[in-house]
């Protein structure tokens, strides 16, 4: 009997060899063994085997937000793929991003470490222009014929799409205008504009295109002319020389974006041959008799960077990267004052920030932020340092405390925190409400 056992401990021993066995070369058939990083390539597949995922679709609802902040994966690009560098970033469903961050313990073991962010919207690599206009800017585009003020940024690190998102697709130096957010923002305000609601009310439509660049502003559709920002005596600030073009059609908007790409300032980074420096704002101002409606700004973010990344640079190229820095920061001290409707708004932090400053005050202004990361492996600490400033964001908007009478049925008061606050943060505690008579919520930072 004892023979017999240990011969059958022998032979599953054996099995299992041969199990262990066969699974390694079905792994080794699978991953590309000369990728640099195939350990982690196949942790992530395995991964990703046992999700369920539901991008966003074109199906999916529209929500209202104040404050919309959406994050957009682009695809690896060739100089990655060259690399055979492997995709980190997952997208399971239309709010939820998932980063795959590498990590190696003491003893040399390599794990993941992965981090869930969530936004109102993600999308994944597949999503189009067209996709990402219709939830971010497009609801934005009715603001300004009711008198109100609409902001939309692309905000990421330098060759993560943010001038292919807002300007379109580009082919080298040439551009197709037509397939940015620029384009068809411009497209529905002549739309809209033809509308019986709107049509009597004789609407003519402007646009501005300039750069910020080291702290000076250019307009690029008069010659990169230098423009001086200053304020009225009413404290209104105002941008003295900036030429606004009267346009009549979409078509017309498209050659303006055209002129003014061409001029803008670009320049060699780590990351990007042909890397935007500057910030470029590209305003729709409607107007009735000479009379300002409504403005929307539709803001391509130069990348931000590392101080670590530019150190090696030249002394042009460090105080570019410093004064890029420096005016994100400003920009978002000034977004989560308006989160939090603060009675002050440190607009004067940066001339970003000043020429934009009408966008940020008033109780009818909203404003939507892009975040734009890339998927590689190499890029995974800054698609993070670019996640976070955007969680941050996010986090502001839901920053609030609403009191809410239960006049009002359940549904309607559920329809109002979402607008107010995003679907985000978005809680609604119906049992204290039945209870008390009001909802009293409270998030902290």
């Amino acid at each position: 009997n004892i023979v017999k056992e240990m011969e059958k401990m022998k032979n599953k021993r054996e099995e299992k060899r041969a199990q262990l066995s066969e699974i390694r070369t079905k792994r080794a058939q699978e991953i590309d063994s000369s990728c640099p990083n195939w350990e982690f390539a196949r942790m992530i597949r395995e991964f990703r085997a046992n999700l369920d995922c539901q991008p966003i679709s074109l199906s999916d609802p529209i929500e209202e937000h104040r404050i919309c902040v959406c994050v957009r994966k682009r695809p690896l690009n060739k100089q990655e793929i060259n690399k055979k560098e492997c995709d980190v970033i997952t997208v399971p469903s239309k709010c939820v991003l998932l980063v795959h961050e590498p990590k190696q313990k003491v003893d040399l073991t390599k794990y993941l470490e992965t981090q869930t962010f969530r936004f109102d919207f993600s999308f994944d690599e597949c999503a189009s222009n067209e996709m990402v206009y219709r939830f971010t800017a497009r609801p934005l585009v009715q603001t300004i014929f009711e008198g109100g003020k609409a902001t939309c940024f692309a905000y990421g690190q330098t060759g993560s799409g943010k001038t292919h998102t807002m300007g379109g697709d580009f082919s080298g130096r040439a551009q197709n205008a037509s397939k940015g957010i620029y384009a068809f923002a411009s497209q529905d305000v002549f739309f809209l504009r033809s509308q019986p609601r709107y049509r009597s009310q004789d609407l003519e439509v402007y646009v501005t295109f300039f750069e910020i660049y080291n702290g000076k502003v250019f307009d690029l559709l008069n010659k990169k002319a230098k423009l001086r920002v200053l304020e009225d005596g009413k404290q209104q600030v105002q941008v003295v020389g900036l030429q606004e073009k009267q346009v009549c059609c979409a078509e017309d908007v498209i050659r303006m974006i055209e002129m003014g790409s061409a001029c803008r300032t670009s320049g060699q980074t780590f990351a990007n041959a042909s890397s935007s420096r500057s910030h470029a704002c590209f305003q729709i101002i409607l107007r009735q008799r000479g009379k300002l409606v409504g403005k929307f700004s539709l803001v391509d973010l130069a990348g931000n960077e590392r101080g670590a990344d530019t150190s090696s640079a030249d002394r042009q190229t460090r105080m570019e990267g410093a004064e890029i820095n420096k005016s994100l920061l400003a920009l978002k001290e000034c977004i989560r004052a308006l989160g939090q409707n603060k009675s002050h708004t440190p607009f004067r932090e940066s001339k970003l920030t000043q020429v934009l400053r009408d966008s940020f005050i008033g109780t009818n202004s909203r404003t939507c932020m892009i975040a734009m990361i890339s998927p590689g492996m190499s890029s995974c600490e800054y698609t993070l340092n670019t996640l976070r400033y955007a969680d941050r964001q996010t986090l502001v908007a839901g920053k609030a405390v609403c009191i809410l009478n239960l006049s009002t049925t359940a549904k309607e008061t559920a329809k109002a925190l979402r607008l107010s606050l995003g679907s985000v943060v978005f809680e609604f505690f119906l049992a204290d409400a039945v209870l008390h008579g009001s909802v009293q919520w409270l998030q902290s930072l």
